[in-house]
């Protein structure tokens, strides 16, 4: 009834890419927000990590810029089977308590390497960690880790419900990287766009992401 009709915004656990920040996400996401309205608020948290100085790949930015994980002593690589990968857990640590003190949530949403690490998230969640209270990911521009030492978080087919937005002509994240680690989740839903590496919001974008979140909204036997 009328009580429905009022249910509240879906709450999106926002975590940016490498070299950014929260910060940097909010700028960067006022489209999506927009597109959102009503239907889902996201809350950006930034990464433990402070990149060395010089790492900024933006002229603008002012913000230190930060990291979820490094492949080689304050680097990254998508691409890099990282040996010794470090920095992780206490990104883990860093997503748990956001969903704890700033919660609840109900899913992620994540960009680049804040994607991967949402979809670690997402493998924890499936098997019942319950630090990761969440029901659902957005992934864009997402990609598996290549570091050996993070393979266990792909061995199994994972069972939680995810969108994977894919940027055809992606220049950081190749298109297939983020297919490849699509197949890892049980029911994957593959929105691809045009552009490249962004967060898309035009009109068929926004039509998705709203079919998509209409699956957890509020009130409906959650």
């Amino acid at each position: 009834g009328a009580a429905m009709a009022e249910a509240r915004p879906l709450r999106l656990l926002a975590l940016h890419g490498y070299r950014q920040s929260a910060r940097r996400l909010r700028q960067r996401t006022g489209a999506l927000r927009k597109a959102l309205r009503g239907r889902a608020e996201l809350v950006a948290i930034d990464a433990p990590h402070r990149l060395p100085a010089g790492a900024e790949d933006d002229p603008d930015g002012d913000d230190p810029p930060r990291g979820w994980w490094f492949s080689e002593p304050g680097t990254f690589e998508a691409g890099e089977a990282a040996a010794a990968p470090a920095g992780l857990e206490e990104s883990l640590s860093a997503v748990a308590a956001a969903l704890a003190e700033h919660g609840p949530f109900d899913g992620l949403l994540g960009f680049s390497q804040g994607a991967a690490l949402a979809a670690m998230v997402c493998a924890l969640r499936a098997r019942g960690d319950p630090r990761f209270p969440v029901a659902f990911a957005v992934l864009v521009a997402a990609f598996a880790s290549r570091a050996p030492a993070h393979g266990h978080f792909y061995r199994e087919p994972i069972a939680l419900p995810t969108l994977h937005v894919v940027g055809d002509t992606d220049a950081v994240i190749a298109a297939p990287l983020s297919r490849e680690l699509a197949q890892c989740f049980v029911e994957p839903v593959i929105l691809t766009h045009p552009g490249g590496h962004f967060i898309p919001a035009a009109a068929a974008q926004k039509k998705a992401y709203l079919e998509f979140l209409e699956r957890f909204c509020p009130g409906q036997g959650q």
